[in-house]
């Protein structure tokens, strides 16, 4: 019987022990997920130009296309397709034996046109002597007069046809006139060429460079406008270019030049800049984007077009606050400037704005944010 008490009461025990284990386990609760992390970027206060977007094609203030100014044929090419060459710089050589005849023979005959005006002078000389003791007539020494002064005449022509021959050797010799690049070679050495036969070669000048645009006339009377409240009379507008790859290029230039009438057909007028194209990264022919500032400089909030998203109410950011919970704020955006924006309503400058991890939180929800690294 005592047994029995003991085995019943020992059972007891070990039900009662389970039940404490079991309510202590059931009593823990699990662990809260970290908060995510996202990196955020400040609301920045700039200083900002408004800007004008038009299309433009680059030009070379200087494009020449070398010809040959006398026939014969090509006997030296003296560069390389598409180095740089100087004003003054020997191109080509054409064969100058034949030119270098013709000069010679010229020099003979001037040569020969002085030994002929040399002994009319003399018989001149001798009838003018001669004429007082009426030892010849008048009229000879009239005639000895017309021949000196034909034989000076025909100096006069020889020379002539000296210096055309000698220009004309000088031409066999072709040289740069202008500083720049040279393009791709139309005739090699041993071919034969003339005036009439076309361009040897292109030479484009690459630094400058100009930049040509279309502006509506809109966008010119706006300028006029606004030079005239500025009390300028010759103004200047800043121009930055972007680069086929989507890239600003890092030169400013200055539009210099205004057309003095609009394209009826597409009523606008033409616009040139002139930008530094040290490094040739601006190509003559190729088409560019051009910004031109629009006023004064003004001062505009910028968040970075990354913190931007968009739904069916408008735009808006997921700001952090000071305790690290997301807040979603309806935003009113202006113009791009590159990988920014301008903000012109709801939000202020200093706040934080989520532009990585936006997809893995939501408002109300504390993060871990960090700071975005800057561009």
């Amino acid at each position: 019987m005592g047994n029995r008490r003991h085995v019943i009461a020992g059972a007891v025990f070990a039900a009662l022990c389970l039940v404490a284990s079991g309510g202590a386990a059931s009593a823990q609760t699990p662990s809260a997920p970290p908060a995510p992390s996202v990196l955020v970027a400040p609301v920045a206060n700039r200083e900002v130009t408004d800007t004008s977007d038009f299309v433009g094609r680059v030009t070379a203030i200087d494009k020449v296309d070398i010809v040959a100014r006398v026939p014969g044929y090509i006997e030296q090419r003296l560069f390389t397709e598409g180095q740089l060459v100087k004003k003054g710089d020997l191109l080509f050589r054409i064969e100058q034996d034949t030119y270098k005849a013709v000069v010679e023979q010229q020099r003979a005959n001037l040569a020969k046109a002085k030994a002929v005006e040399v002994n009319a002078a003399v018989q001149l000389q001798r009838g003018k002597a001669l004429l007082p003791k009426e030892f010849i007539p008048q009229a000879t020494v009239d005639q000895y007069t017309a021949a000196e002064a034909s034989a000076q005449a025909d100096i006069m022509e020889a020379q002539a046809a000296l210096d055309q021959a000698q220009i004309n050797l000088g031409y066999t010799e072709i040289r740069s006139p202008i500083d720049g690049r040279i393009g791709i070679v139309n005739f090699t050495i041993g071919n034969l060429v003339g005036p009439s036969t076309g361009s040897l070669v292109t030479i484009v000048s690459f630094d400058p460079i100009y930049v040509l645009f279309q502006a509506s006339e809109r966008d010119v009377i706006d300028y006029k406008r606004r030079l005239l409240e500025g009390g300028a009379t010759n103004g200047r507008v800043s121009v930055r270019v972007r680069l086929p790859d989507g890239k600003l290029y890092d030169q400013p230039g200055i539009a210099n030049f205004l057309d003095i009438q609009a394209d009826p057909s597409t009523d606008t007028v033409a616009v040139r800049a002139e930008l530094p194209n040290p490094q040739a990264l601006l190509t003559p022919g190729g088409i560019v984007g051009v910004q031109v500032e629009r006023g004064a400089p003004r001062s505009a909030l910028l968040i970075p077009q990354s913190a931007v998203q968009l739904d069916q109410a408008g735009s808006y950011v997921l700001t952090v606050d000071d305790a690290n919970k997301v807040q979603l704020r309806r935003i009113a955006l202006g113009a791009e400037r590159g990988s920014a924006v301008i903000v012109t309503d709801g939000i202020a400058a200093g706040e934080r704005v989520i532009v990585e991890g936006i997809q893995k939180v939501r408002p109300g929800q504390t993060v871990a944010p960090s700071p975005a690294p800057s561009n």
